[in-house]
């Protein structure tokens, strides 16, 4: 066969992957959700088991991908438009379900426009296509997302092009700047809102203040991306994101529909001119399929929730179970890193004992997901929680329980 040579190739490098501790567990597969039930928030069954177990490890914060009004949106749409959109977006693949989304998500951010896209993933690939120039130059946050990094090399950035400084270290961002070298003439400083590894976020208020010196400095600009997907819907006070929590905005908000909204799709949001300019420029939107309508009308209703009394409660809600889990994990002495969204890192800093204790929490009927190097640096081995709306006390309680007897 002419795959031989190839799969023994890769046959090889997989197994590297398995002896370096790098390879991806065999996935799971979730066949039931188990309706929640007095004090207990929806359970999950996995295919090939017969117990029951509850998600720590789940990005949709706001639980409302089982919202009826969210599911009935999805529906009505699907039998109003089909179940795709049949071309892409310049080819008559726009129906009103995109405008009305982008209309809606732009004011919730507060910004005049946006976009949607298939992902955060690709949202991020495409702005990196529509704003880079062979005078541009890039300054990103060393924790930032795969996206981030990809999305720089995707869109040609040369190593002499780009600077990183350490996370959140506003003296190395401020040398950054200093050494822009001469002749770029447009900056751009591009960071997470949230940290999904960590669930610390961006002192953006710090960021503008260290770069107010510089704005005038470049021909085109300097420029501040946030990708604050972690954080939209879910992180502050109305859940507006990071830059609810510290007061101050970016230039360009990158967000997903796909955590607190859980549905599907990406998003940026600008002004009308990059708007625009990432409709005619960015490949990641160009050349493919859009979000089909079901998944547009899912998300539009998703962000109404979010914005209405009923998301507010959510929003109060999920902060008051990230309270708890925070207070207990102090209870118990354990490690943890500052912060107030609904990822709560337990800082283990060892390998074994990381896979161990996701081990203990699986044989006590709850997913979490453990994050080892490469994933995070040497030393930060973490356990990540992920705190939704829909765990109750009594289901945070139980996680605190296992916990304790586990480590």
């Amino acid at each position: 066969m002419s795959l031989n040579l190839l799969n023994r190739a890769l046959d090889a490098e997989l197994q590297r992957l398995a002896d370096e501790g790098r390879a991806k567990a065999p996935e799971r597969v979730i066949d039931a959700v188990i309706p929640a039930e007095g004090e207990r928030g929806p359970r999950y069954r996995l295919r090939g088991s017969d117990q029951t177990y509850l998600r720590m490890n789940a990005n949709s914060y706001l639980s409302l991908s089982m919202h009826p009004a969210v599911i009935a949106a999805a529906d009505e749409a699907t039998h109003r438009f089909g179940a795709g959109p049949g071309a892409v977006r310049f080819i008559d693949g726009t129906f009103e379900a995109h405008v009305e989304l982008e209309r809606e998500i732009a004011a919730f951010v507060g910004r005049p426009a946006a976009r949607s896209f298939n992902s955060a993933y690709t949202t991020n690939l495409g702005v990196a296509l529509a704003l880079h120039t062979k005078q541009t130059y890039w300054i990103g946050d060393e924790l930032n997302h795969n996206c981030i990094i990809r999305a720089m090399r995707i869109a040609g950035v040369p190593s002499a092009q780009r600077a990183v400084y350490r996370h959140n270290n506003m003296e190395e961002l401020k040398a950054a700047i200093e050494a822009v070298p001469e002749g770029m003439d447009r900056v751009i400083v591009i960071f997470d809102g949230v940290f999904s590894m960590r669930g610390d976020h961006a002192p953006i208020d710090q960021i503008n203040a260290v770069l107010a010196p510089h704005r005038e400095r470049f021909r085109e600009g300097l420029i501040t991306v946030v990708d604050d997907s972690h954080g939209v819907g879910a992180f502050g006070a109305t859940g507006r994101g990071t830059e609810e929590i510290v007061g101050a905005q970016a230039d360009i908000f990158v967000g997903t529909f796909g955590k607190a909204f859980g549905v599907n799709g990406g998003f940026v949001a600008s002004s009308n001119a990059v708007v625009e300019a990432v409709r005619q420029k960015a490949d990641t939107t160009i050349y493919t399929n859009p979000l089909g309508v079901p998944d547009c009308a899912a998300a539009l209703t998703a962000v109404r929730v979010a914005a209405s009394a009923e998301g507010q409660a959510r929003l109060a809600h999920l902060h008051a179970r990230v309270g708890q889990l925070r207070a207990g994990l102090q209870t118990l002495g354990l490690e943890s890193i500052p912060g107030r969204h609904p990822v709560v890192p337990l800082m283990v800093r060892d390998t074994q004992k990381t896979r161990d204790i996701v081990r203990g929490f699986f044989e006590n009927g709850v997913l979490v997901v453990g994050l080892n190097y490469p994933v995070v640096p040497q030393g930060d081995q973490t356990i990540r929680f992920q705190v939704n709306a829909a765990h109750t006390e009594a289901d945070i309680a139980e996680v605190l329980r296992v916990l304790q007897a586990i480590v």
